[in-house]
């Protein structure tokens, strides 16, 4: 309860900062006003009539002691309409004044009642003695004290009731002994006002944060009772029911009648088989003790469809009393079906109530043994949930149970008569559907069912979307035995997965070939990295202030003797599924050390670490192995890391990132921007540099492209933690000047050349440190080949002319004669029949030219009018 407590102030919005005397004494706006002001108002109009009572009487012998003269009725004028004025904004105030208006008012009122009170004591004290005179001094002495009582509440105004008596005072009596012991009595006053005014304010803060925390926690209870598991109740003395939650009391109103006021042993009934029962809740009730997870059923409910597990303890009040029993519960239905099932059906998982594997294999044999017979087709589908591992991961393994206890509703509900659907286990799935062959249904089967299982799922609280990848298998054409039949889905389930998963493919021969020919290029790899049939090239990192080179990152090139030159697309994950990525790692790092020694001393290397490299315990040792056989110095060497580590433990990342900066070596995260989504982990890894991903950098010059945008976000929040940023993938020369003015510290792409051996670096090296550009100098909109004839116009004379590529913004032309100086000169072609395009000639060179158009262009249009001339 202290743990929930501490969450709901911690909830609650920081104290605000300490209030000024005017806001204290309410005679200024402040926050709570109303809370603190109003009922205090109201302390006063409740106890003024009585005061005012007091002031008349007070009033009227004061006024015969004085014989009514002119200064006492102008007196008694004063004291009652100061009276009048306090009850007003007391009690009748319009309803548009602040509270701090009527403390102002309030607090004038009272200082003019008090010197009026005392003006007229003062003049009843010097009347002529006598019965009369005694009376008045007597009851206009009770009037003030009575008035000051009345208005105390209010802070502001006694201590204008304290400034009233003490400034008429002196207007009396003049500088004397008598107003120095008033005035020290007033200043008294104050020191006592301003203290209480601090605690009034305190308590009032106090009050409405208690209150804010009772309703956080009644907020808090409410959304567990309506949307959890569990449940509350509450019963008195006699163990009759006082509380219970909501849904727990309609379930039971089912069966039996309200249960609010009945007694909690006529509402619930045990399950005396439950080891641990052997004492009833009416026992427990009888002798006050506490009891737990005990199983109860609704009275009426004879079928059992509802269980729970409840627990309570006796309450008892501050003196020890008891005052009856509180507790809780939680629905134990779907755990008792669950277990029934485990029990009685051994073919089932006990999880989902599927068929589990033994089963699906039994019905897959019987199945496929009728179509052998009777040649009645069946189909096979193998499903695998995609994000499924994230679910366990982040909302763990309950959540993820909850979660494959749906999918397997959503499967049964999606298939309904036409199948038997199993689990395998894990999040692997099966469906068999005998007598189907016909791929159009099964095709919309399959659709339907990633679309369902997509659905946003609520586990656990919280709203989780995973998805489906399907494969398919037909008997007999794809198999005619259950070991063939899996196999085959099983390859087609991997085709839909590297096909972007969340959808389906049918099994078919070129798969098979497929994972044959993976399985060869797996063999080929361990022969390779056997042999040491591997090279390393180094791509140059060059930084974009003095376009230096500062670095190279080392790239892993195979030179297959029949396949010629294989993508390290193709062979890096093979050797990340089949576990030669660490050797072949070690290999690259080794020999990129060994290289980068004999470079200059300013000029780092950069080597990939997989994440499957990065979650060995032993990659620190390589790592210091490496530099120490090389003698390369440890912050000459960046380990480039993606995304996908974070992936995994993070403490365990955590205590990896520590033990590689302790070496000295620099991080780099790499193709930042395109994998975990998350942007947590940039305040505790310790990277030096982020690697902007290539996607970002393409394209980031053209007109209305928001990678540029995107590219500065990244500089700047690299700027922000200290980090250097490398643009990667610049193939343009005139995206240098664009990474550049974005901030980005360095450069790597073709740009800059190409990867190129250690022996070239070293050369390179030697020569010039610096890096000239090569390539396109412009970016240009992607151009699409055509081979047709035109219409151009050129200052007034016709022509015709060979289109040879055209974009949206230009097009390449042959045939066309032009002038010495053509750049700049005003055209038209006709693109679109009977139609001329404006543009502008941009270079001209042997008959060809290249034309930009005045506008941009939708390439839709050449189709079109293709299409137009066929027809005519």
């Amino acid at each position: 309860m202290h743990h929930h407590t501490m969450q709901i102030r911690a909830s609650l919005p920081p104290a605000p900062p300490p209030a000024s005397p005017a806001v204290l004494l309410g005679i200024a706006a402040g926050e709570g006003d109303e809370a603190r002001m109003l009922p205090r108002l109201a302390q006063v109009a409740a106890s003024w009539p009585l005061a005012a009572l007091v002031q008349g009487l007070a009033v009227a012998t004061g006024c015969v002691a004085n014989g009514r003269s002119a200064l006492a009725l102008s007196l008694a004028a004063l004291i009652a309409a100061a009276a009048a004025a306090i009850m007003l904004v007391a009690a009748t105030a319009p309803r548009d004044w602040r509270p701090h208006h009527r403390v102002q008012g309030m607090t004038a009122s009272a200082a003019l009642l008090a010197a009026a009170l005392l003006g007229l004591l003062w003049t009843a004290a010097h009347a002529p003695a006598g019965s009369i005179q005694a009376a008045a001094t007597v009851t206009l002495a009770g009037a003030i004290g009575m008035a000051g009582l009345a208005v105390h509440p209010v802070r502001a105004a006694i201590l204008g009731f304290g400034v009233g008596l003490v400034a008429t005072m002196a207007l009396m009596v003049g500088p004397s002994l008598v107003l120095v012991e008033a005035l020290a009595l007033l200043i008294a006053l104050a020191i006592a006002t301003w203290r209480l005014a601090r605690h009034d304010h305190a308590a009032t803060l106090a009050q409405a944060g208690q209150v804010d925390e009772g309703q956080q926690a009644s907020k808090m209870i409410a959304e567990f009772e309506v949307h959890g598991t569990g449940w509350f109740w509450e019963a008195d003395r006699h163990g009759r029911v006082t509380y219970l939650s909501a849904k727990v009391a309609a379930e039971i109103a089912e069966h039996d009648p309200a249960p609010i006021g009945r007694l909690l042993t006529d509402i619930f009934r045990m399950d005396g088989a439950v080891p641990g029962t052997e004492r009833t809740l009416a026992f427990h009730l009888s002798s006050r003790t506490s009891f737990s997870d005990y199983s109860v059923c609704a009275m009426g409910d004879r079928d059992g469809s509802r269980w729970w597990s409840i627990s309570g303890r006796p309450m008892v009040d501050d003196l020890g009393r008891f005052q009856g029993f509180i507790g809780s519960g939680s629905d134990l239905t779907e755990k008792r079906r669950s277990e029934a099932e485990i029990t009685r059906l051994a073919l089932f998982d006990g999880l989902t109530g599927l068929a589990n594997r033994q089963r699906m294999r039994l019905s897959l044999d019987k199945t496929l043994a009728q179509v052998t017979g009777q040649h009645r087709p069946s189909a096979l589908f193998l499903m695998d949930l995609d994000r499924f591992k994230a679910v366990n991961d982040t909302l763990g393994h309950q959540a993820g149970d909850a979660l494959l206890k749906q999918v397997a509703q959503r499967l049964q509900r999606g298939v309904g008569e036409s199948g038997l659907v199993g689990r395998l286990g894990g999040d692997e799935f099966q469906v068999l559907l005998p007598g189907m062959d016909t791929r159009e249904p099964l095709a919309t089967l399959a659709i339907d069912l990633i679309t369902a299982l997509s659905q946003p799922y609520f586990i656990a609280g919280t709203s989780v979307t995973i998805g489906c990848s399907i494969g398919i298998a037909i008997a007999p054409h794809d198999g005619e035995d259950a070991e063939t039949l899996v196999r085959n889905a099983d390859l087609a389930l991997y085709a839909a997965k590297a096909d972007g998963r969340g959808v389906h493919r049918f099994y078919h021969g070129d798969m098979l070939l497929g994972a044959r020919n993976r399985q060869q290029l797996e063999t080929d790899l361990r022969a390779a990295l056997a042999c040491g049939d591997f090279h390393l090239c180094y791509q140059p990192v060059v930084s974009t202030a003095d376009a230096r080179i500062v670095g190279y990152e080392a790239l892993v090139r195979w030179q297959h003797p029949m396949r010629g030159l294989v993508s390290p697309a193709d062979f890096i994950p093979v050797a990340e599924e089949c576990g030669l990525i660490e050797g072949l790692g070690e290999w690259v790092l080794r020999t990129a050390c060994a290289e980068a020694a004999r470079w200059p001393r300013d000029v780092r290397i950069a080597v990939n670490v997989s994440p499957i490299q990065f979650a060995n315990p032993t990659l620190p040792a390589i790592v210091t192995s490496a530099l120490a056989q090389s003698g390369l110095l440890p912050d000459r060497l960046e380990l480039e890391i993606t995304e996908g580590v974070f992936l995994n433990n993070s403490d365990d990342s955590d205590r990896m990132f520590r033990a590689l900066k302790n070496i000295g070596v620099r991080l780099a995260l790499d193709d930042f921007g395109t994998g975990y989504s998350s942007l947590g982990y940039l305040r505790t890894a310790p990277f030096d540099k982020i690697k902007i991903d290539q996607s970002f950098v393409r394209g980031a010059a053209q007109p209305d492209n928001r990678n540029a945008a995107i590219i500065r976000a990244i500089v700047t929040l690299a700027d922000t933690l200290g980090m250097e940023t490398t643009a990667e993938g610049v193939e343009i020369q005139d995206e240098i000047d664009l990474v550049r003015d974005l901030g980005c510290s360095h450069i790597q792409g073709y740009v800059y050349g190409r990867p190129a051996p250690a022996v070239e670096v070293a050369t390179a090296l030697g020569i010039d440190p610096h890096a000239s550009p090569i390539g396109f100098k412009v970016s240009r909109a992607p151009r699409t080949r055509l081979l047709r004839s035109a219409r151009i116009m050129v200052q007034g004379r016709p022509g015709d002319v060979r289109i040879r590529d055209i974009s949206t913004t230009g097009v390449m032309v042959d045939g066309l004669t032009l002038g010495e100086q053509p750049v700049g000169l005003d055209v038209l072609i006709e693109l679109v029949e009977n139609q001329m395009m404006a543009a502008r000639v941009r270079w001209a060179e042997g008959g060809r030219a290249g034309l930009q158009f005045d506008e941009p262009i939708d390439l839709s249009i050449l189709a079109v009018s293709r299409q137009t001339r066929r027809a005519g």
